[in-house]
């Protein structure tokens, strides 16, 4: 079931397209007026808008430029339902984004097989916008993901004055493992270190992803440096009992990992960039220092 947010400042309009939608069955919420639509937008989070041109103080055409201005909302498809019976009209609106143009008054046959159309184009969309952002070995997060959440998350941080930590691992000594054991050997390895971690990620907003190789990276919001550092040493236990061998490891006999971490304040005046090159310092030193251990700092701002 997916949900359709119709927007028309006709009530008459609304409980057509509403009944229409319903019984495709999917989910339908509703606005009359352009400003109700985007205050809506946000929890109920539309898979499809249908969408008035003419309206009372903002007309479609404004609603949809803001929309596709909204890196959170600039990928739900538009469809505009409109009396504007003209070609330039049709053309300006497909121009600002929309992806379907309907004229008043409309049948409900062909709203109906647009509406189906765009809620499956919607459907495979998102389907490959999860695949992208999972690492196909190990089933977790991808490096795209952690980029698009580190940005979520220092915003977030900076709005609510929430500390963000971050926290790198290295597994010791990758290269050589795959030399002794072979690639096939290390690919289980990596499943199985990144499993391991995984399991470690305890509340809602706790994050992993493979960062890339044999290197993955964590994001905590609302830790402190005592809580980090606990965090950070589960990590390193967690891969050491799985007790994976490893004969050309100078750190043990076994599969280890490294591990840097850095506790920060976020603003406005800093950068992400910034927690992430120093969390990559400390994961540095951790591996200068002899390897299977964790180096931790805290900084007042990144």
């Amino acid at each position: 079931m997916m949900r359709v947010l119709i927007v028309d400042d006709v009530p008459d309009n609304v409980r057509i397209l509403s009944r229409i939608v319903v019984n495709e069955g999917h989910q339908v919420s509703a606005a009359t007026s352009g400003q109700s639509a985007l205050r809506l937008i946000e929890s109920c989070e539309p898979d499809l808008i249908l969408l008035d041109v003419v309206m009372p103080e903002m007309d479609g055409y404004q609603v949809c430029t803001t929309l596709k201005a909204h890196p959170q909302f600039r990928d739900i498809p538009v469809i505009f339902i409109t009396g504007l019976n003209d070609v330039d009209e049709e053309v300006h609106g497909l121009e600002l984004g929309a992806v379907d143009y309907i004229i008043k008054p409309f049948k409900e046959v062909i709203v109906r097989m647009r509406v189906r159309t765009h809620l499956e184009l919607k459907r495979q969309h998102d389907i490959l916008n999860q695949l992208s952002h999972f690492d196909g070995l190990t089933g977790i997060p991808n490096r795209r993901a952690f980029d698009e959440r580190l940005v979520q998350e220092w915003k977030r941080a900076c709005r609510t004055n929430d500390s963000l930590a971050a926290v790198m691992i290295d597994i010791d000594y990758f290269k050589q493992y795959n030399d002794a054991y072979g690639h096939l050997v290390g690919d289980d390895c990596l499943q199985r270190v990144a499993k391991a971690l995984a399991k470690q990620m305890q509340r809602g907003s706790d994050f992993i992803a493979r960062y890339g190789g044999e290197e993955f990276v964590c994001l905590l919001s609302g830790i402190d440096h005592s809580g980090l550092a606990t965090f950070a040493e589960q990590l390193r236990l967690s891969v050491a009992v799985l007790q994976i061998p490893h004969c050309t490891s100078s750190a043990a006999f076994y599969v280890t990992v490294s591990i840097g971490a850095v506790l920060c304040q976020p603003s406005i005046n800093t950068s992400a960039i910034d927690l992430i090159a120093h969390t990559d310092s400390q994961l540095f030193m951790a591996k200068d220092g002899g390897r299977n251990r964790v180096n931790l700092a805290t900084i007042k701002s990144c």
